[in-house]
């Protein structure tokens, strides 16, 4: 909930945070995080074995899953109709 344009995070009956989501941005959240790790050990992985190809792709796919999370960040924090997800 907003007041006073400063966020003011309420909890549930049982001591965990609500704030305002939809299920997409959450998975499009979670989701990302999980493939950026794989992304990096496949990086990695590749500049040591002098893999460039799987390198470049690597980074490519990382960069784009940073602007997806990033996005889904920004649409969550847009939401102002109070709604917990």
């Amino acid at each position: 909930m907003h007041d006073n344009g400063k966020w003011h995070e309420e909890r549930d009956s049982r001591g965990h945070a609500m704030v305002p989501a939809t299920p997409r941005d959450v998975m499009h959240i979670r989701v990302g995080s999980f493939l950026l790790v794989f992304l990096f050990a496949f990086a990695v992985l590749g500049l040591i074995t002098g893999a460039s190809v799987m390198t470049g792709i690597a980074i490519v796919l990382g960069v784009l899953i940073v602007i997806d999370i990033t996005l889904a960040v920004r649409r969550q924090k847009r939401r102002s109709d109070g709604e917990a997800g």
